[in-house]
């Protein structure tokens, strides 16, 4: 069967992540949406998603398909009845299609000619950008029970500290130095290769990627998950870095999500609670006002290649585009468009030419090219989000 995973009407509610790719590819837990799908359902997905992307995330269609709508984590219940859908046939959740297994072009699809399958069970679905942090605990235990079901994780080290071993799972390859890991709140992932080094507080739920380390002395609260390829200290506490993303140094990241290539300046800190305790409103790109969360704490928001200066200070509820880089003293405002450049004393237009610049120095070093192809979503985002640089 040929199983494709299409953004769905919430990709505008996941911006800034969703300009640079699709809804698949988000991290929450300890896996990317698509790497849940795939895993769960023993296939390779494609994707439907907007144009320009197409060809970074090609879509590949066959005669007979099955549509699934990202937004979406697969439960066992869920693969089981996609598994066993029949031409024709498409499950929902309330008014919102989940799968349906189709032989037409996806202009030509009329649901009301469909037998149509309720879904009656909870499902997690991300529809908005602060759902990642906040289900993130409840995605960390469903991926940890997936994907550690069966196996058996290599030994704590001695001189590690640990609470609740059956809930630690280390991956081969991984090291942990004299630290303490406390998964009797939530399980404790830890990636191919990672390191956690000498002194680190963990307090679970938590994941940390392949290849990702945590440096000397840090505290991580969950829900916490750190992706692949990065490098996190000082003090986080429910927050995603997706991958390749660094806070290595002191400063507090709290009920934040930073997409992919960011850095955050040594001694940076975010508010993640409003003086008031109000409830924090947030930068939509949906309505293009700022919506109502229904969070007390919420933090930072920061699409891809954005990067921060020593000693930021970003206020409650803030978002921020792709490729911006701020600095200064105080506050900035609480939504920076895309390929801004500055802070509280203002903002310039980051053209374009450096930007692109920067990403291919940011990639070299991490030996990758940034390729044509990833040069042309980047430009294409550039003029997409002209309207908001007005500076």
């Amino acid at each position: 069967m040929n199983y494709i995973l299409f953004d769905g009407s919430v990709r505008n509610a996941l911006l800034p992540f969703t300009y640079t790719k699709p809804v698949a590819d988000l991290r929450v837990g300890i896996l990317t949406i698509r790497e849940k799908w795939e895993k769960h359902l023993g296939f390779t997905t494609t994707t439907l998603t907007e144009e320009y992307l197409e060809e970074k995330y090609p879509m590949v269609e066959m005669e007979r398909n099955i549509m699934i709508n990202a937004s979406f984590l697969p439960t066992p219940k869920l693969i089981e009845i996609i598994t066993n859908l029949k031409e024709n046939q498409a499950v929902f959740k309330n008014d919102e299609v989940i799968a349906f297994f189709t032989t037409e072009a996806q202009d030509e699809v009329n649901f009301e000619e469909y037998d149509q399958i309720e879904f009656d069970t909870e499902l997690l679905q991300i529809k908005n950008t602060w759902d990642l942090f906040s289900l993130n605990e409840k995605a960390i235990k469903a991926d940890f029970d997936f994907i550690t079901e069966g196996r058996k994780s290599q030994p704590i080290p001695k001189g590690v500290n640990y609470l609740n071993k059956d809930d630690i799972f280390i991956e081969e390859g991984a090291e942990i130095l004299f630290s303490t890991l406390n998964a009797s709140t939530g399980p404790i992932y830890v990636g191919k290769d990672a390191i956690i080094m000498e002194g680190s507080l963990i307090r679970g739920p938590f994941s940390l990627g392949s290849d990702s380390a945590v440096k000397m002395g840090s505290k991580i609260y969950g829900a916490t998950t750190i992706g692949p390829n990065c490098t996190v200290g000082g003090e986080v506490k429910n927050s995603i870095l997706m991958s390749f993303s660094n806070k290595g140094h002191e400063g507090y990241l709290g009920n934040s999500v930073l997409g992919e290539w960011c850095n955050i300046g040594a001694d940076s800190n975010n508010s993640n609670l409003k003086n008031n305790y109000a409830q924090v409103r947030l930068w939509s790109y949906e309505t293009e006002g700022f919506a109502k969360t229904g969070l007390q704490f919420c933090g930072l928001i920061m699409g891809d290649h954005s990067k921060c200066a020593i000693n930021t200070m970003f206020n409650t509820g803030t978002v921020v585009g792709v490729s911006a880089n701020i600095y200064g003293s105080n506050f900035p405002r609480n939504f920076i468009p895309s390929f801004s450049w500055g802070g509280a004393a203002g903002f310039s237009i980051y053209q374009i030419n450096k930007a692109i610049e920067t990403a291919s120095l940011v990639l070299e070093r991490k030996g990758l090219e940034f390729n044509e192809q990833e040069k042309r979503i980047l430009q294409h985002v550039f003029e997409m989000t002209e309207k908001y640089r007005n500076f």
